[in-house]
């Protein structure tokens, strides 16, 4: 949370250089928001390759839609929160979800990693 919090502060001052006003709210509101986004999985009961994905997002702009990387080399794009994928192997794969949210015409975008272990 530190680096999130020091990552917005870095971004304030930079674009007080920068920008107008009226674009640097647009970009801190975006910062903020991306902040809020997350991603988290959970095991399948009944097969042990497959892994259940959720983007967790509790901002006020709305979710549009995210690009998975599951780090096995297969990727997806899909306009749900809610995805599973079976990996062919077991591993450690570093998975990636892209996530797009938008706020009128404004559009934002954080990638969120994590590390999922696959037996």
């Amino acid at each position: 949370m530190k680096l999130k919090s020091l990552i917005v502060v870095f971004a304030i001052v930079f674009l007080g250089f920068c920008c107008s006003k009226k674009d640097t709210e647009k970009i801190i509101d975006c910062v903020e928001e991306s902040i809020l986004v997350h991603i988290t999985d959970s095991k399948d009961a009944t097969n042990k390759k497959k892994v259940n994905f959720t983007v967790d997002y509790g901002g006020t702009y709305t979710f549009s839609y995210v690009k998975w990387d599951f780090g096995d080399g297969t990727f997806q794009e899909v306009t749900t929160k809610t995805i599973s994928h079976i990996y062919s192997t077991a591993g450690t794969f570093a998975v990636k979800g892209t996530v797009t949210i938008k706020d009128g015409k404004r559009t934002c975008t954080s990638s969120p990693t994590r590390n999922v272990i696959v037996e």
